[in-house]
């Protein structure tokens, strides 16, 4: 692996196959022994050299528009479902050509869209908010106070289900299985009596299912006892289960600094290539960190902004190694393939990370290479 990592460019995602591969076997264990179906969510993993392995395992994708809903039709097998707060009209009818299942953020639009998307044979759902969530932060906490996200049982309209055959919750981040639990019973507690009416329930995602410590015997047994009860089709849309420690995130040290601590200073940035720590926020692991280390670091991203240092919004930027850096060392950053390369940014010009395959038998295949190009596109 040394070897290997010498012989990268950097900055560089690198998700490696193998560990794809296990997440994939473990979500179709659960498919398998609950009768649920699984759906990729591309807005957290969209790496496109693995996509031909997801569409193997998974029964499709979650798209949040037309452009994910685009991806998925090119490098995914199985359904698509696309799900948007409003969908502008001038994306809708390309929608209905790809799309198997739309569903709807509110009654406007689901009347507003309503008889093209029947008479193009689409299954159509409505997003409704339990108002319960687990979410550890408000930016990701859909059910939060004022959330535009889902309908809520005082705005519920009976009256106009007429051609919805499915509802759709998502109120879950990075959570358990005994979460999904306490949503559920929020769930059917509001708007359980519409359930019978319905063929399928989508559960959203926030699933951690491949997380070491997450209980996947409930969360089978929660789907089993929930399709028993109702006799509907479940389905789960996790993103970041799928991408979960599949990949890291590899730099090199361009410069070490010192004002009153040493700052090495990285081609890549916190900000652009791993907004996630700054919005969460959280400290990514390094790898070779010691937690007795004596030799002390910042790590500062090569952009203008003063607080682009990593772990600096969860509280914690100092990482601490046994031995000094140098400038030319790689530094990798732990589990950095979802919410990263959907997210990042060319903030700066920094050059956006190539994206590479570490495949099972030990290939290292480049994906998308990043220059200028991208950056002049983009501005």
């Amino acid at each position: 692996m040394n070897e290997i990592l010498k012989s990268i460019k950097t900055p560089a995602y690198v998700c490696e196959e193998a560990k794809v591969r296990k997440n994939l076997e473990l979500l179709k264990y659960v498919k398998e022994q609950s009768g649920a179906k699984i759906l990729v969510a591309l807005k957290g993993f969209a790496f496109s050299g693995v996509m031909d392995l997801v569409g193997s395992y998974l029964d499709g994708a979650t798209c949040s528009g037309l452009h994910e809903a685009k991806f998925a039709s090119e490098y995914l097998k199985g359904e698509i479902h696309t799900y948007s707060p409003a969908f502008k009209d001038e994306d809708f009818d390309e929608i209905l050509k790809i799309s198997k299942h739309i569903t709807f953020n509110s009654f406007a639009q689901w009347q507003k869209f309503k008889g093209i998307a029947l008479q193009n044979g689409i299954i159509c759902g409505l997003r409704v908010n339990p108002e319960v969530s687990l979410a550890p932060t408000d930016s990701y906490n859909p059910c939060g106070k004022f959330s535009r996200l889902g309908i809520t049982r005082a705005n519920f309209k009976p009256e106009l289900l007429d051609g919805i055959t499915g509802l759709h919750f998502h109120a879950l981040c990075e959570e358990s299985a005994s979460s999904l639990q306490v949503v559920l019973e929020a769930f059917e507690e509001k708007f359980g009596e519409f359930i019978p009416k319905m063929k399928w329930i989508n559960m959203g995602g926030g699933h951690h299912i491949t997380r070491a410590d997450y209980d996947v015997e409930l969360l089978i047994n929660i789907i089993r006892r929930f399709r028993e009860k109702y006799g509907v089709e479940v389905y789960l849309e996790p993103g970041e289960a799928v991408g979960w420690q599949t990949g890291f995130l590899i730099s090199s040290v361009l410069d070490i600094v010192h004002n009153e601590r040493d700052i090495a200073i990285l081609d890549t940035s916190a900000e652009a290539h791993m907004p996630d720590t700054v919005l969460m926020p959280y400290r990514p692991a390094v790898r070779g960190e010691s937690e007795n280390g004596k030799f002390a670091y910042r790590f500062g991203g090569n952009t203008c902004l003063a607080g682009d240092i990593v772990g600096l919004e969860a509280g914690d930027a100092e990482y601490k190694f046994d031995s000094e850096l140098k400038i030319g060392d790689r530094i990798i950053f732990e589990d950095q393939i979802h919410y990263t390369i959907v997210k990042n940014t060319t903030f700066n010009g920094i050059k956006l990370p190539d994206l590479i395959l570490l495949k099972e038998n030990g290939e290292v295949k480049m994906i998308r290479e990043f220059g200028y190009e991208e950056y002049r596109r983009r501005n």
